[in-house]
């Protein structure tokens, strides 16, 4: 277990943004699908990306690394799609990754061999019910451990018509995307509710394009996907990842300038929101030729709405702990069955550092000050509440200490070099498991 003590200081600076996570993860998919060689430059190697590559090297891809920052642990890697997907090991590990797992298991499904998956943490009892209902009606066999991993699935899924709710994980509806187009007949896929964190369905709809696969969305309501079709390989270069610079972002609005580099603006990722809360929220945010540049504000509560980008709840609800007047977070149940817990996680850290913050089913209510005090938090080994209470540092008057501070490996394992870069004072103690 990583101890991280942070004395609060300003950070200012330059910081180059990881790759995007969730545009690696559909890349190396659609790669690995491909009957050809596709290069996929500029990958940040994180442990769901690692998952990820071993899981499709499972399904017959090869992929060959080539470090183009090794210290930064990007690389570009070269892939050799299967093609017709190969099964070269019955049981995959998914590490703590729940792309990697809502991803593969449609694709499993497909092979009508026994395989077994498997995962870390949280990942064992994160919910897979979504497609559970859809084996049941597909006649798919599966096994697993009381509702929980490890999930061993026989079966081979039919082309037809398919149903989920809106308001589960928009991974669900990516894996059967990426799926059902390999059927032999056409498929559609009805969402019975009003579908939530769309842009991540847009992120994977146009990645499954680059790779030759054609997907009709009817406003969110229907997609209709035409059978026997076939990835063609492609080269790709991976954007930066708006949800990480969201942490940078706030880090200059709380203190300092900050310069967060290699951003898309026309990013179809959903976190690219980040960018309108903190202009609604009173920030100083300019855009520039290679990102945005953020500095000192004074900042006002708002109203957040959570649906379409999860993940940013645990560094806005930083910012709204920092601003002045009330923030509300609303639409945000599913952040209880992340890699914690996150409205009870940021909640229990934000309250332990002295912010005025309270939780109900499916949000939260923030009432801003202006300093936090400082003090003991647990991460809950999640990468995003370890960052947002790096992030809260800032504007603490006494040291903040994170325990299970390695859990940004999941994401973003160089953070704590880069939080150091802009001038962040560290101290880190390393304990046995």
């Amino acid at each position: 277990m990583k101890i991280v003590e942070i004395t609060p200081s300003t950070l200012r600076g330059t910081v180059n943004i990881p790759p995007s996570k969730s545009m690696s993860h559909r890349s190396i998919f659609c790669a690995a699908l491909s009957g050809g060689i596709s290069n996929i430059k500029n990958v940040l190697l994180s442990e769901d990306i690692k998952a990820t590559c071993e899981a499709m090297e499972s399904l017959g891809a090869k992929i060959k690394y080539k470090a183009v920052d090794e210290k930064k642990e990007i690389y570009n890697l070269r892939i050799q799609g299967a093609g017709r997907m190969k099964l070269k090991n019955d049981k995959i590990d998914c590490g703590e990754s729940g792309s990697t797992i809502r991803f593969i298991i449609p694709l499993l499904a497909l092979l009508d061999e026994t395989v077994t998956v498997t995962g870390r943490g949280r990942l064992i009892s994160r919910p897979l019910d979504a497609y559970y209902d859809i084996f049941d009606q597909k006649k798919v066999y599966y096994t697993n451990k009381y509702g929980e991993l490890p999930l061993t699935i026989k079966g081979s899924l039919s082309s037809g018509e398919y149903s989920m709710d809106g308001d589960v994980s928009s991974q669900f509806i990516t894996g059967l995307l990426f799926a059902l187009p390999l059927l032999k007949g056409d498929s559609k896929l009805v969402i019975t509710t009003e579908l939530e964190s769309k842009p991540y369905v847009d992120m994977t709809i146009e990645m499954l394009n680059r790779f030759g696969i054609d997907i009709i969305n009817k406003d969110y309501r229907e997609f209709i996907i035409k059978g026997s079709q076939e990835y063609t390989s492609a080269d790709y270069s991976v954007e930066g990842d708006f949800s990480q610079a969201a942490f940078w972002l706030t880090a200059g609005i709380l203190g300092g300038e900050i310069y967060s580099n290699d951003l898309k603006f026309s990013s179809l990722q959903g976190d690219k929101v980040i960018v309108d809360i903190i202009k609604k929220m009173g920030g100083n945010i300019e855009k520039l030729i290679l990102g945005y540049k953020t500095s000192r504000s004074d900042t006002n509560g708002t109203t957040v709405d959570a649906s379409q980008c999860p993940d940013l709840v645990p560094i806005v609800s930083v910012l709204a702990a920092l601003s002045s007047g009330m923030t509300e977070v609303v639409n945000a149940k599913r952040l209880r069955i992340k890699e914690s817990d996150r409205l009870d996680a940021i909640t229990q850290v934000l309250s332990t550092l002295g912010a005025d913050i309270a939780q109900y089913t499916d949000g939260l209510v923030i009432k801003g000050r202006g300093k936090l005090k400082g003090g003991e938090v647990d991460s809950f080994n999640d990468h995003r509440i370890a960052m947002a209470a790096a992030v809260a540092s800032i504007k603490c008057e006494e040291k903040v200490v994170i325990r299970n501070a390695q859990s940004v490996n999941k994401s973003y394992p160089k953070f704590w070099e880069d939080f150091v870069s802009l001038g962040g004072v560290i101290n880190e103690l390393e304990l046995g498991e």
